[in-house]
């Protein structure tokens, strides 16, 4: 079966290629659809509106045109996106393919040699952890606890259930326990760190210092029963890209 025709079924089975769908990989265009919904669309939206200014809309923007710079982003990171270092060449292939023409965007299809000659400048490692490998320590988590109180237990609830400490308040998502790892599987920390330091508090997104922000990290896992270590967990986007977030240990 040729690309053409693989295009036209995925453009029937999912969200709309653009206008310039002759030249898209279809099987590259469903792979990246998934990657993602499992990795992006946290921060950029279901259907790339973003969250302005914090995390740009993916919907009509120019800069997707720049092959290099989307692979730069995704391989290192930049200001508050994460860097994915464990997504591999194919993989970057499927999700720059799908971003680059869904939605508003036709910018074209993707060759994979073109994303490996790009990777080939990087030497980042893949993650080689996960949060059950005793990541944090147990005094971080207390001083996170001291901190959740105070920043967050208003709107997440004493138990990090999302039940809010006023009834007239909506609730909110779970930061705690199997939903809070399930909602977050297969996800960095990087990318919950930085999706927490610059959207939380609601009312005041920021105003924490990056330590405050990771200690509070640390409590969400040990309330979620993950074991402390002898190790504090750092703030550095690098070193937790490396730290893979597990719904359960095997």
């Amino acid at each position: 079966m040729n690309k053409y025709v693989m295009s036209v079924i995925g453009a029937l089975i999912l969200a709309p290629f653009s206008a310039n769908s002759q030249d898209i990989d279809g099987q590259l265009y469903i792979a990246g659809k998934q990657i993602f919904n499992e990795n992006c669309s946290v921060c950029h939206g279901e259907n790339g509106e973003g969250d302005v200014p914090e995390f740009p809309a993916l919907n009509g923007n120019s800069k997707l045109a720049d092959l290099s710079l989307i692979v730069t982003n995704i391989r290192q990171g930049r200001l508050n996106m994460p860097p994915f270092p464990d997504l591999d060449a194919e993989q970057i292939t499927q999700v720059t393919t799908f971003i680059r023409n869904s939605w508003s965007n036709e910018y074209g299809g993707v060759d994979a040699s073109q994303v490996v000659a790009l990777l080939d400048v990087f030497k980042v490692e893949v993650p080689n952890s996960s949060i059950w490998d005793g990541i944090f320590t147990a005094e971080q988590a207390n001083r996170g606890e001291v901190l959740y109180t105070g920043a967050c237990a208003l709107c997440h609830g004493k138990k990090l259930d999302g039940a809010p400490a006023d009834p007239d308040m909506n609730g909110t998502p779970p930061i705690g326990r199997y939903k809070f790892l399930r909602n977050w599987d297969g996800k960095s920390l990087a990318t919950l760190f930085h999706y927490t330091r610059v959207t939380m508090p609601y009312n005041n997104p920021g105003y924490l210092a990056d330590q405050a922000y990771i200690d509070i990290i640390a409590y969400m896992l040990a309330t979620s029963n993950i074991p402390a270590g002898n190790t504090e967990l750092s703030s550095n986007s690098e070193a937790l890209a490396q730290i893979v977030i597990k719904q359960t240990k095997d």
